[in-house]
């Protein structure tokens, strides 16, 4: 999955904040809810607009990015 599928960022969209792509939902609050100690069942049911595909492509990304630069 491209990243442009996965997250956008979008100065006229929730002022600029990267958000799921086709989506007003913030990618931070999908970290929040992690850091919580909640699960992605539970921040997909909170946020039905992100398809599960959507929210683990994100967290690939974000590991792949993070390994790559350790």
């Amino acid at each position: 999955m491209q990243t442009s599928s996965i997250v956008r960022i979008d100065p006229e969209i929730m002022s600029g904040e990267p958000c799921f792509a086709g989506t007003r939902v913030p990618v931070r609050a999908l970290l929040d809810y992690i850091e919580g100690g909640d699960t992605i069942d539970e921040f997909l049911e909170q946020y039905p607009t992100v398809p599960r595909t959507q929210a683990i492509a994100f967290l690939e990304q974000a590991s792949e990015k993070l390994l790559a630069t350790a």
